[in-house]
This record gives C-alpha cells, sequence and structure tokens, in this order.
C-alpha cells in the first residue's frame, strides 16, 4: 500500500518530467533517444568538465513530441513466454520490446527513455572528532580511508580534533594519503601546525596531489624555518628528483609556535594553482601559484610531513586540524547507458495477461516518472533534499543524499540506519511490527535501508519490522533478503563459484557474502551481509550495481574501496552469492 506521502510525491513527479529532482539531470540531444534492446548507444554525457560537473546525474534525450510519437504503442500487443527460469513474458509490438514481465514477481521490464546514470566524487570534510591508537588514521568521512607510510605506524595518530603526525632523527618524510587514486581534478585544503618552531634545521608539511607514492607526486609545501619564517613551494616530484613549479616564496617573516596554516589547491586539467595563509587571517583573493603541468594526470590527495637533516629538537608533532575536498572529479567516472525502467506492479505476475496489465504497460509506455533506478539515483552524491507534503512522513526529507551511518568515537561508521530513520521518525509496518526514531541516523542508510526505502518507502512493496519468512514483505537485513523477500530468485552461487546470473535485469537485488559488515550484525552471518540493486552494463561492459557502503559513506555506484561491478576478480564478483527479483 503507498502512504499518501508517497503517493503525492510520485503524482507531482509524474505531472511534469521537468520537475523531477533527478541527481544532476541534464538533457541530451534528440538524435540520443534511440530506444529498444541493441540500440545504439550516442554518447549523451561527456566527461567531467572542470569544476562544473555535478557529482552525480542521470541524463535522458529531449522527450519532445516526435520521441514520444516514435514510443505510442498501437495494435496488437504480442506476448510470448521466453524459455528460461525463471519465466518471463516478452511483450512486443512491431518487432520492438515493450515490457519483460517475470512470472511470481511485481518488477517489470519496461522500454523507455535512454538514460546515461554516473557518479563523481562527493566532497567531503575531515576534522578528525575521532580517538584512535597509534598506527591509524581510520575512515575518511568521503570514503576510501586513510592510508599512512612512514619509518613506523606509531608514528601516526588521532585524538579529538586532530590527526597527528610525529617527525622524528630518523628525517624521512610521513605520507597520509587517502586510498583513491583515481582524483583528476581537486579542490583540496589542509589546515595544521607545528607545536613549536624548529632549531638545527626546518620542518615542513605539504598538500600532496596527483599523488602516485612517496616518489612521484605534486605537493603545495609550506617550510617553518629556525628563524621564524615561513617559506611555500609548489613541487613535482619524479622518480625522486623534485622540480620548483616556480620561484619560492616568503609568505611570513616570523610565526608563533603553533600557528595554525592552511594550504589550498586547485586542479583543473593542466591547470594547478596553490596558496597559503594563517588560518586566523582571513583567505587570500590571489593564488600565489597558478601554472601548467600534464605529469600527472590523477592520483590521491593527502599530507606530507619532513623534518630536514640536521633539525634538532625532534621528536616533532605536526597536527592536522582539518582535510577538506571541496570538489572533485575522478578521471572516468563510472556511467550507465541505457533505456531499460523497471517499474513496480500493484501485485506479483501470475503469468496471465490480462486487460488490466495492459493497460498498466501502455501507461508505462515512454514514461519520464521516477521508477526503481531513479529513486535509488536520488541518494547519491550531490542529490537535492526533496520532503515529503503529507502523510507519516510529512515535512520529512525523503530523497537527497545519504550517508551510511553515524561515526562512533572511534571513527568507525555504524551501521543500522533503516528507512524510517532516515526520515527522523518511527514506523509501523505492514507486518504490525514497530521501530522507533533513531535521530543519529537521520540522512543516513545502510545497506538494508536503502534497498527497503526505494523499493518499500517509495514504491510500496510491504515491509517488515524485522526478520519475516513469510516471502510477503521485505525483511530489514541482508540475509533474510536473500531467503525471504517476495519475488523470484534468479541465480544463487552453488557454495564454490560466484553465480553466472545469466538472466540478471535492472533492478534485481544482487547480495553479497562479502564480509563486509555493511548490513548490521550480518557481518557474523555465514552467508550474506551486504544488499545491493542491480544498475546495468557499463560503458566497459561491466554489470554494475548500487549500494549503500560503510567505506563510502552511503549509496554509490562506484568503485571506491571495492568495484560496484559483478564482472572480474573484485571482492563483489567473488562473493555475489544470490540474485533476486522483487
Amino acid at each position: 500500500m503507498i502512504n499518501p506521502s508517497r503517493r503525492a510525491l510520485l503524482t507531482a513527479f509524474a505531472a511534469s518530467a521537468a520537475t523531477v529532482p533527478l541527481v544532476g539531470m541534464r538533457a541530451a540531444p534528440a538524435q540520443a533517444a534511440e530506444v529498444g534492446p541493441g540500440a545504439a548507444s550516442v554518447e549523451p554525457l561527456p566527461l567531467p568538465n572542470g569544476m562544473s560537473s555535478p557529482r552525480s546525474g542521470v541524463t535522458m534525450p529531449d522527450l519532445n513530441a516526435s520521441y514520444f510519437t516514435r514510443l505510442t504503442l498501437g495494435d496488437p500487443l504480442t506476448t510470448a513466454v521466453l524459455p528460461g527460469t525463471p519465466p518471463r513474458t516478452e511483450v512486443t509490438t512491431g518487432g520492438r520490446r515493450v515490457a519483460l514481465l517475470t512470472h511470481g514477481a511485481r518488477t517489470v521490464l519496461v522500454t523507455g527513455p535512454q538514460r546515461t546514470f554516473t557518479e563523481n566524487k562527493k566532497p567531503f570534510s575531515d576534522d578528525f572528532r575521532r580517538s584512535l591508537p597509534a598506527g591509524s588514521w581510520g575512515a575518511s568521512p568521503g570514503g576510501g580511508g586513510w592510508t599512512t607510510l612512514g619509518p613506523a605506524a606509531s608514528d601516526y595518530l588521532v585524538e579529538p580534533g586532530q590527526g597527528l603526525i610525529n617527525l622524528s632523527t630518523d628525517y624521512a618524510s610521513r605520507h597520509a594519503s587517502l586510498r583513491d587514486g583515481e582524483i583528476r581534478d581537486v579542490d583540496v585544503r589542509c589546515t595544521a601546525s607545528f607545536g613549536r618552531t624548529p632549531t638545527g634545521e626546518a620542518c615542513s608539511f605539504a598538500l600532496s596531489f596527483g599523488y602516485q607514492d612517496t616518489h612521484n607526486n605534486y605537493r603545495a609545501r609550506l617550510s617553518f624555518l629556525t628563524s621564524g619564517a615561513v617559506q611555500f613551494r609548489l613541487e613535482k616530484e619524479v622518480a625522486d628528483a623534485v622540480t620548483q613549479l616556480g620561484t619560492t616564496l616568503t609568505p611570513a617573516a616570523s610565526v608563533a609556535p603553533g600557528a595554525q596554516w592552511t594550504i589550498r589547491v586547485r586542479r583543473e586539467g593542466a591547470r594547478i594553482r596553490a596558496k597559503a595563509w594563517p588560518t586566523a587571517s582571513a583567505e587570500p583573493d590571489a593564488w600565489a601559484f597558478d601554472t601548467t603541468d600534464t605529469t600527472f594526470t590523477k592520483g590521491r590527495v593527502g599530507i606530507r610531513a619532513l623534518a630536514n637533516q640536521g633539525a634538532t629538537n625532534l621528536p616533532m608533532p605536526l597536527a592536522v586540524i582539518n582535510f577538506r575536498v571541496d570538489e572533485a572529479n575522478w578521471e572516468s567516472p563510472p556511467r550507465v547507458t541505457h533505456s531499460d525502467w523497471v517499474r513496480v506492479l500493484p501485485e506479483p505476475f501470475d503469468g496471465v495477461w490480462t486487460d488490466a496489465i495492459e493497460r498498466t504497460v501502455r501507461d508505462w509506455a515512454g514514461s519520464a516518472a521516477p521508477d526503481v533506478l531513479a529513486h535509488a539515483a536520488m541518494f547519491l552524491a550531490g542529490a537535492p533534499a526533496v520532503t515529503a507534503g503529507a502523510g507519516p512522513a510529512q515535512g520529512r526529507q525523503v530523497l537527497g543524499e545519504a550517508g551510511y551511518g553515524y561515526l562512533d568515537a572511534q571513527g568507525n561508521r555504524l551501521e543500522g540506519a533503516d528507512f524510517h530513520e532516515y526520515m527522523g521518525i518511527g514506523w509501523t509496518f505492514e507486518d504490525g511490527g514497530y521501530t522507533g526514531p533513531s535521530s543519529r541516523q537521520a540522512g543516513n542508510l545502510d545497506c538494508s535501508g536503502y534497498t527497503r526505502m526505494v523499493y518499500g518507502h517509495h514504491l510500496g512493496v510491504p515491509m517488515a519490522a524485522g526478520q519475516n519468512t513469510s516471502g510477503t514483505f521485505l525483511p530489514r537485513r541482508s540475509r533474510e533478503m536473500a531467503e525471504h523477500s517476495p519475488g523470484v530468485r534468479v541465480d544463487r552461487t552453488d557454495g564454490t563459484n560466484p553465480p553466472a546470473a545469466a538472466q540478471l535485469h535492472p533492478g534485481d537485488l544482487v547480495l553479497f557474502n562479502a564480509d563486509s559488515g555493511d548490513d548490521g550484525d550480518d557481518a557474523a552471518s555465514p552467508t550474506v551481509d551486504h544488499v545491493g540493486m542491480h544498475l546495468g552494463t557499463d560503458s566497459e561492459g561491466r554489470r554494475r550495481f548500487l549500494s549503500s557502503r560503510k567505506s563510502v559513506n552511503g549509496p554509490t555506484m562506484a568503485d571506491l574501496s571495492g568495484a560496484s561491478v559483478l564482472d572480474g576478480t573484485g571482492v563483489y564478483a567473488r562473493t555475489l552469492h544470490t540474485v533476486h527479483r522483487v
């Protein structure tokens, strides 16, 4: 049953496709509107163009009169049962597919406007509000986590409000970088301070970008001299050979011990700009460096710290107060283009083609109202917030960029965010159970909560408060979804190899035994512990899925902390356990 808030929302969506808050939705040229199985794909979405690119997007062709004329369904509609398990009924007209219905499932694959789904790097800010023992900086709020490299793991630790790097008499450089080597364009900054003025020789910290490894990277570096002066350099290191990309500057002649400084770098294509200033002062309008270089086209971002040979008052701690990525583009954002739309029937299809089902399929033909995939995309990075106008969720956010879960004191991201907790309310379920709100999880969705938000809250599939073995309600946990979700099983592992999933459709639930801990206490399960929704084949011919992941902090179709694909040798390709069609 669709509650009033959801019905009002979907009615508004259907009234005008132009008002649908699809993430970063842009129109592509009308000639990109070919539809149907095997239709040629005209590239509707270019690679990121500087910093103007949306964080994620759904792009469709111009939906003009000629487009809808070509989609008009004449008589008759022809049906045929296709071979294979589960059985499927194909609906065609004039030799082209209109819809594909699976016996026992509510989801229907409908041919509609061609779309491209994409996702880009999302901004984040890490202010180190956690406590970690020596040896780790923990998880990054933007996903990917921190990697620390230096002579000893104990040189890195986190105290509430600062990430610490300790420099010692080994005079070796220390590096902390984010495990995301696909960053191309970026606007990034960090704020840090040394606790005292160096003696003997200088100490420095740098903002690294285009980072390949400790021997190959760009960096904007502040050197704190024994005189109290500060020098600023823009450098490139290639195979340990350092080249300056500009003249050394002296932004301050005297700096008090412990004063915080901020370095900012903005890189767009070959253009590199950098500036640095005392954090207590206003950011200067002008860039200190503005140059071009093409040595490293992409790479990690992070921090480098160094005590020059001869520095004497060691160990010297560097306190990093904040690390922030305001804008960034991946080198090749993941993209999926097809004309499949996933619609949901009021009841499972029993294999009998009726006049009522025909009317429903005709109503769906060419519709741009949000489907399963569009709703799923509305929680990716950069998605605008949408609030419900009526019903139990009135005034609450029901769409918009989602996180995964809140951080505990050690910086661990906690699972447990169901769809209603994203909205900040309690919920009475169709099976009679009730679950209260969690204010700390507002705006978050764990993997099964994300699936339930899309299929349950927005598209009306009945849900259970927790475990339910009836096969009528969508259960709370992924391991229970694998066994008891409404619909039909498409494929399952033989216990040794991942399933071939030859009949995989967009919208299918893909469930994994990844030991990811991404679905509450499922981490201890001997079978399924993670769930996602199949999106389609990407531009590299790989089957890509959407899921909410702890390591990425929210819903994603991208490859940060594990490729979101079912092909190859990645963790999810190897651990696919069950494919289920709702």
